[in-house]
């Protein structure tokens, strides 16, 4: 594939290389967020609570849960090389099945056998005012929209740039008058602004989730677009991603606030516009009922982290701040990445080699150029990806590209190419070449749509004949019996024990020491979102 690279993404690459060499670029940093529901030995979601041998889930920094008592979630540290992230997430797993009993860890992102609304149990956080404020918003997600769709799992992958990088480019720009926090967060957010127009070769390569069980569509109605398969599953035949799809996360609500990542402030000002904002079905279904908290508030969000994107800025809040009033005081800090499903075949969901092709392609989003996102364009940004979800595998699709309507194949193949460069210079920084081994291990799937993890489990179920939860179950299985075949690092073993005693003190002392009720902790919470940390006002021609 010959492509005309532009020359800014030559000449900063090229510069950056001669700097990796002389060792004045440090490796990127990054952190895995990994979920994955408990079912039974029969494929049903669990119904038993959290197990107490992996510790409080509200305190515990690596083993918690999303938004189902059944869903785990496992949290790396940060770490600067990928295999450490992968060997930390894999020893999670191992801690977990020696305290699973008969469970079973959920490979797939699309849910297990359901029973209903109500068989998805939500996650309880105990006593503690913020314990109870994370459940009541839990509460609250299924008076909005239902507990089924918060049953669906991913991989959440957070990267950061390290400072001498942001140091370094700046310079090259000749960009040494803006302040470095200010340079680093308009660079992430233009990052942001090409992943989201380029997000849908991800959803391609690493969509997974072309089938799900029947009792997914708790109302017995078969949207037209699904054909079963047997008698319990139904799939899509070139989807790549139902999660991703209007079958998953998606807020018909939140579609209204318009945000497309031009600026700090418009992210910051719209969330909390949005947070401010009452919505009128909301407030019909009632936010504390004699005393029952239904929902945090009636307002379009109830905190920040309810709106869905495929990527979010991101910055450690500090214990007296909101995310938007972290970003806005100090700058975005790192990226996370949330379009990811989960890849049935591989027993971490994810492997090296997905890793290293997500960071080649958001090193690659951040050095090309990344115009304002202008109304039009905002207004269709999503068109591409909706067409990939649905029909990625599909050899008649094609996407619009500045007019222009491209296969799959061919845009992405030009893509790849660009990401040639920036893969020899991460590679700069590691021994051998696994940034551009990964473009190469890649690259046939775009030619070759069978290759996909969605095109290999649909050729499954096609040639065994199993169902989705056949096939599925089969796979934990195979997986459990890895895990728990295989010994963990002892000093991480170690760790890990110490935690599920520290979680549980530290969930302890949170109950012990609350002083006021949760309704004057709820109102001292959203009266500290109200303020503003510094004074960010919307840029002319932006979304409010």
């Amino acid at each position: 594939m010959v492509t005309n690279l532009s020359e800014s993404l030559i000449a900063r690459v090229d510069r950056l290389k001669g700097l990796a060499d002389q060792g004045r670029v440090g490796r990127l940093r990054r952190g895995i967020e990994k979920e994955g529901l408990r079912v039974d030995g029969e494929g049903r979601i669990a119904a038993t609570p959290h197990p107490a041998a992996l510790g409080s889930k509200l305190t515990h920094p690596h083993i918690t849960t999303d938004y189902s008592e059944a869903l785990l979630e496992y949290i790396t540290p940060v770490y600067c090389r990928p295999g450490d992230a992968m060997a930390f997430l894999a020893d999670l797993h191992r801690f977990s099945y020696r305290h699973l009993g008969g469970e079973l860890i959920w490979p797939a992102s699309m849910p297990a056998r359901l029973d209903g609304n109500d068989s998805v149990p939500i996650a309880d956080y105990g006593d503690s005012n913020i314990g109870v404020m994370k459940t009541v918003y839990r509460k609250g997600l299924d008076l909005r929209y239902g507990r089924i769709m918060q049953s669906i799992a991913g991989v959440h992958y957070n990267v950061s740039l390290p400072d001498d990088l942001w140091q370094l480019l700046r310079e090259l720009e000749g960009d040494t008058d803006t302040p470095l926090e200010d340079y680093r967060s308009a660079r992430y957010f233009g990052l942001i602004r090409n992943f989201r127009r380029h997000s849908w070769l991800l959803l391609y390569l690493f969509g997974a989730s072309p089938a799900l069980d029947r009792s997914f569509l708790s109302d017995g109605r078969v949207p037209e677009k699904l054909k079963p398969h047997g008698d319990s599953t139904l799939v899509s035949r070139h989807a790549t991603s139902l999660r991703m799809s209007d079958l998953g996360y998606q807020n018909k609500v939140q579609e209204q606030l318009k945000i497309c990542f031009n600026s700090l402030s418009n992210y910051v000002n719209t969330l909390r516009h949005a947070i401010a904002t009452p919505w009128q079905d909301y407030r019909r279904l009632g936010v504390n009922e004699g005393g029952e908290w239904r929902q945090l508030n009636a307002n379009i969000l109830q905190i920040e982290n309810e709106y869905y994107s495929d990527i979010r800025p991101k910055r450690v809040a500090r214990h007296d701040e909101t995310p938007s009033q972290a970003l806005e005081a100090r700058g975005v800090e790192y990226i996370e990445v949330r379009c990811l499903d989960l890849n049935p075949f591989l027993p971490l969901g994810v492997d090296e080699t997905q890793i290293r092709f997500l960071d080649t392609f958001l090193m690659w989003c951040l050095l090309s150029e990344s115009p304002w996102i202008p109304d039009d364009e905002c207004d269709r940004l999503d068109d591409n990806r909706r067409l990939v979800v649905e029909r990625g595998r599909d050899p008649a699709l094609r996407l619009l590209q500045d007019g222009r309507h491209r296969s799959i194949a061919d845009w992405g193949g030009e893509i790849l190419a660009e990401m040639a460069p920036v893969a020899e210079l991460l590679d700069r920084l590691e021994e051998g070449e696994p940034h551009g081994e990964a473009l190469a291990a890649l690259t046939p799937l775009l030619e070759d749509p069978a290759l996909t993890p969605s095109g290999r489990l649909l050729a499954r179920l096609e040639s065994t004949g199993e169902s989705f939860l056949e096939a599925m179950l089969g796979l934990a299985r195979e997986q459990a019996e890895g895990f728990r075949d295989t010994p963990m690092d002892p000093a991480r073993e170690a760790l890990f024990d110490d935690l599920v005693a520290s979680s549980r003190d530290q969930q302890a002392d949170l109950e012990a020491t609350d002083e006021e009720t949760f309704d004057t902790f709820l109102a001292r919470y959203f009266e500290r979102a109200r303020e503003v940390r510094s004074i960010t006002p919307l840029q002319t021609g932006e979304h409010s």
